[in-house]
C-alpha cells in the first residue's frame, strides 16, 4: 500500500462585518457535521457579547463554537495567544472525524492559524513603548504610514495598543507580518463580500438591532464590573464609542454616526486585508458555497483513502 503524507484539511469563512459569515458557518456545520472556531480578536472576552455580535445558543442550532469566552476583557488576548488555543481545538475535532470551520473578520488571527502569514519574531521594546504611549493615536497612525504604508492601510487607525505594536515591528524589520506558502493546512478559502450598498445598509440595521437589545446596558454593566473606559476604548469600534458617550464625550446621535462610519471604515479595512489572498473563492450564495465545501469533503475523502 502507498502512503501519501497530506496536510491537514479546513474550511475558513472570511469576510466583512455584517456579511453574513455567522449564518453561513452554521449552514455548512449542520450539512457537514463539523464545528466552528471562532477568529474575532473580540468575541474570545467573556462579557463582550452584543456590541461584538456575539453568536447566540439560538442561533449556534446545535453546532459546537469554540474560542468565544475564553478571557477577560481587562487581559490582554493576543494573536499568539489565539493561534495556540486554535491549534489545540482544531485537531480535537479532527480526532472526532468532523470537518473544523474557522470563522471570522479579524485577518490576522486567521491567517496566523492557518500558516499563511508568518510573524515577525520581534520582542517588546520597552524604552520605545514609552515613548509612542505619549502620543495621540494620529500621530501613532501617521508614523506607521510613513515605515509601513501596507500594514497603515489594514490596521484600525484609532487603537493605539494595535499601532504601537505594529510601529515596534516596523522599526525592527522594516515590515509587517508576510505571506508564505508554508501553510499548515489545506484550506477551503469561502469569502462573503455583499455588494457597498447592502453591506453599508446591513451594518446600520445590525446596529440599530444592537442598541435596541442592550448595547448600551451591556457597556454600563463591564464598567461596573471593573472594566475601565481607557480599557474598554482599547477594545476599538462598539466599545469605544460606547465608552465616549457613557462619559459624556459624545450625544447619542453623534454616537451613532460616528460609529456607524467607524464600522463601513472597518468594513472597507477588512475587504482590503482579504483581497490579498488569491485563493479565496468568493460565493453568492449558501447553496454555492456548499457545493464547494462538498467537492472539498471528498477530495479530503479519497487523499484518505490512498
Amino acid at each position: 500500500m502507498r502512503y501519501v503524507m497530506h496536510k491537514p484539511k479546513l474550511i475558513a469563512i472570511v469576510g466583512p462585518t455584517a456579511s453574513g459569515k455567522t449564518s453561513l458557518s452554521v449552514y455548512l456545520a449542520q450539512k457537514l457535521k463539523g464545528e466552528v472556531i471562532s477568529a474575532d480578536s473580540r468575541q474570545v472576552y467573556k462579557g463582550l457579547n452584543i456590541g461584538t455580535g456575539k453568536v447566540t445558543k439560538k442561533e449556534m442550532a446545535g453546532v459546537p463554537h469554540h474560542l468565544l469566552d475564553v478571557c477577560s476583557p481587562k487581559k490582554q488576548f493576543t494573536v499568539d495567544d489565539f493561534v495556540q488555543k486554535a491549534e489545540k481545538v482544531y485537531f480535537s475535532i479532527l480526532q472526532n472525524s468532523k470537518i473544523a470551520i474557522v470563522v471570522g473578520g479579524t485577518g490576522l488571527y486567521v491567517d496566523m492559524f492557518v500558516g499563511r502569514m508568518s510573524y515577525p519574531a520581534v520582542d517588546p521594546n520597552p524604552a520605545l513603548r514609552a515613548k509612542l504611549e505619549k502620543k495621540t493615536a494620529a500621530q501613532l497612525f501617521a508614523m506607521l504610514k510613513k515605515l509601513d504604508p501596507a500594514r497603515a492601510a489594514t490596521i484600525d487607525r484609532h487603537n493605539p495598543r494595535r499601532l504601537v505594536r505594529a510601529i515596534e515591528i516596523a522599526k525592527a524589520l522594516g515590515k509587517s507580518p508576510t505571506p508564505t506558502t508554508k501553510q499548515k493546512y489545506d484550506v477551503l478559502w469561502l469569502g462573503i463580500n455583499p455588494p457597498q450598498k447592502k453591506l453599508a445598509a446591513n451594518i446600520h440595521k445590525r446596529l440599530v438591532s444592537r442598541i435596541q437589545a442592550g448595547m448600551l446596558a451591556e457597556a454600563k454593566r463591564l464598567h461596573k464590573r471593573g472594566l475601565s473606559y481607557k480599557r474598554m476604548e482599547a477594545l476599538g469600534l462598539e466599545y469605544r464609542y460606547l465608552a465616549h458617550l457613557l462619559q459624556g464625550k459624545l450625544t447619542h446621535n453623534e454616537f451613532m454616526t460616528e460609529l456607524e462610519r467607524a464600522i463601513n471604515q472597518y468594513a472597507k479595512r477588512q475587504n482590503a486585508w482579504f483581497k490579498r489572498n488569491k485563493d479565496i473563492h468568493w460565493v453568492a450564495s449558501k447553496t454555492e458555497a456548499l457545493k464547494l465545501a462538498k467537492n472539498f469533503m471528498r477530495a479530503m475523502l479519497e487523499s484518505n483513502q490512498q
